[in-house]
């Protein structure tokens, strides 16, 4: 599984034309946090591949030792780690830009975003309610 490089193509600030100039640099905070999540994913996964290939991995202390299978295996090893090696720096580069394009917004206390939630609650019940009362009319018209 391997995941596009975003941190070179969407992290510098090319010298484009205007609004593509903003929008370069400007990435959406959203979208950075998806691709922050596929490669934390990415992550999680090739560190289970690293472990699958140490299990499987032989010790070459002489007993059914096959020297083309054990430098295949340390190959891959070496590559699994390469690459979860740029996987971090990938995710360093999302979180730090993350933390750049969040650093002028102030949060929001807990007690606000509760309210608000309550609020909606009571509006989409309502309005469940409401179609219910409809779809019940209009059953019993037919």
């Amino acid at each position: 599984m391997t995941t596009p490089p975003i941190a070179t193509g969407l992290m510098t600030s090319a010298p484009f034309g205007g609004q593509q100039a903003q929008a370069a640099r400007d990435v959406n905070t959203a979208s950075l946090c998806r691709i922050g999540q596929e490669t934390v994913q990415d992550i999680v996964l090739r560190t289970m591949e690293i472990f699958q290939l140490l299990r499987n991995m032989q010790l070459p202390n002489g007993v059914t030792y096959h020297p083309n299978t054990h430098q295949d295996r340390l190959g891959k090893l070496q590559e699994h780690l390469r690459m979860l090696s740029v996987l971090f720096r990938k995710l360093r580069l999302v979180y730090d830009k993350c933390n750049e394009n969040c650093a002028g917004l102030e949060t929001i206390p807990p007690e606000k975003l509760k309210q608000k939630n309550q609020q909606l609650k009571q509006i989409m019940d309502q309005l469940r309610n409401l179609i219910w009362e409809v779809n019940s009319m209009l059953a019993v018209r037919s």
